[in-house]
């Protein structure tokens, strides 16, 4: 007998994969795939788009056919800030523009104004001006830059939809991909911002993100998501089960703090300082900030490696020593640093840095990664409301294996529980997630591979 199954396509702005999951959202297969990029119209790096939907199409008749798996339901990730036009026909009209595609900064300014300046439109629509990784902006530029491209749009949909418009051919909104950053969003009315009607672009209405349709892939029937944002999606998991409340630090390349229990409102402060709201899958604000914190230990242990004549990997096998960071707390006392700039809110490094200073690559990397700690912590405090009630810290990614940074973090923190959680495929998951109880039971504790860490 074939295994019953869920698929989901996860598509990152890198790696696209294809996830499939059994019952017990336990991982039975992953396929990933790379696209190269190709050039859009104005001669700018985007998606090969194509290859995507001939990619996602191709493997789901291929699903549906399979030998070993019964395909009961699929559902999509992606990351955000991509848009999708369609015209009267429903064919997609335009390549699938890069959200780091600059543009002319008076086409956002135009609304800023309209609206009450930049500061409050941005607080009001959770979004810091981010140009078109506001992907509100995006529609305005191709308005604006390509108006007889514009006069034959009839639907715009996110990725994650697009991705299930290809398999279901319906056309639908759901709050997750609204809520990202896309200066959409009315945080503070929970609706469409003004200027999406007042522009006459013409936006679905969001349904729940749990919403799916039986469509028939070569024959057979499968439930079939609408899309999930990734962001969102690799939260989803957390809210399973009975876990109190918490805060997620996504660790990697950028350092992403997710606290969903956050019910106070953005202010221009924290958007100045790299917050934003996202949406959960229960409708519900994510404030979340950020920091470069992957690019800026990189940068550091390059510095590293070049005064101390050591290897690329050299700083994993750095232990853990009390007796440096207790030596190094004295010496660098108050908010003096080695690394970075002083102040609140810096995040630079020192123009003059003196190496010379440490008798040992491990001595400096412990200042190095106190501070760079700090930095997160700081980071992590502006999602932090003034009544906090959040009993757990779950670290994912990349610093969820370096002890330093756990032993620093968790000191920070001293009222609350730190883990680290290794969950293989977290978006994945999160998207299977909400649409399990369209053809299943959910299980009852899902294994997000939890480890506490002591002070």
């Amino acid at each position: 007998m074939k295994e019953k199954v869920i698929a989901v396509f996860d598509i990152g702005k890198t790696n696209k994969k294809l996830v499939i999951f059994d019952y017990n959202l336990r991982l039975v297969s992953e396929e990933e795939i790379r696209f190269p990029e190709k050039l859009d119209d104005d001669g700018f790096e985007c998606d090969n788009i194509e290859m995507i939907e001939e990619w996602l199409v191709n493997s789901l008749k291929e699903l549906a056919h399979s030998d070993k798996y019964d395909l009961t339901a699929v559902n999509f990730a992606t990351y955000g800030a991509t848009l999708v036009y369609l015209d009267e026909q429903g064919n997609r009209l335009t390549p699938a523009y890069n959200y780091l595609k600059p543009i002319d900064d008076n086409i956002p300014e135009r609304i800023y104004k309209r609206y009450g300046g930049q500061d409050e439109f941005c607080r009001r629509t959770a979004s810091p001006a981010l140009g078109m990784l506001n992907s509100g902006i995006q529609i305005l530029w191709l308005k604006r830059a390509k108006a007889q491209v514009f006069s034959r749009v009839r639907n715009i949909l996110h990725l994650p939809q697009y991705a299930s418009y290809l398999v279901t051919r319906k056309i639908f909104s759901e709050h997750t991909s609204i809520g990202c950053h896309t200066g959409l969003w009315d945080f503070d009315e929970m609706k469409y911002h003004p200027w999406v009607k007042d522009q006459c672009i013409d936006l679905p209405e969001p349904i729940p993100v749990d919403t799916v349709t039986d469509i028939l892939i070569e024959g057979k029937n499968v439930r079939t998501g609408i899309g999930i944002h990734d962001s969102s999606a690799s939260l989803a998991p957390y809210f399973a089960g009975n876990r109190g409340k918490f805060m997620l630090i996504s660790t990697g390349t950028w350092c992403i703090s997710m606290n969903p229990f956050n019910s106070e409102k953005l202010t221009v402060e924290q958007l100045d300082r790299d917050c934003l709201c996202y949406m959960s899958v229960t409708r519900q604000p994510v404030k979340s900030s950020r920091i470069f914190l992957g690019n800026m230990h990189e940068r550091g242990v390059k510095m590293l490696n070049e005064h101390f004549r050591t290897t690329d990997g050299f700083f994993r096998n750095v232990k853990f020593d009390q007796d440096f960071l207790e030596m190094l707390s004295k010496r660098y006392s108050g908010d003096r640093r080695a690394f970075f700039e002083s102040g609140p809110g810096a995040r630079e490094f020192r123009d003059r840095i003196d190496l010379f200073d440490f008798k040992s690559f491990d001595e400096a990397y412990h200042q190095f990664m106190r501070e760079l700690t700090e930095l997160a912590i700081e980071s992590i405090r502006l999602i932090i409301p003034s009544k906090d009630d959040t009993e757990n810290i779950f670290i994912t990614g990349g610093f969820a294996k370096n002890r330093i940074f756990l032993k620093l973090m968790a000191r920070a923190f001293p009222d609350k529980k730190v883990y680290t959680s290794v969950i293989n495929n977290a978006t994945a998951l999160g998207a299977a997630l909400v649409i399990m109880e369209s053809v299943a039971t959910v299980p009852g504790d899902l294994n997000l591979g939890l480890t506490e860490c002591p002070a």
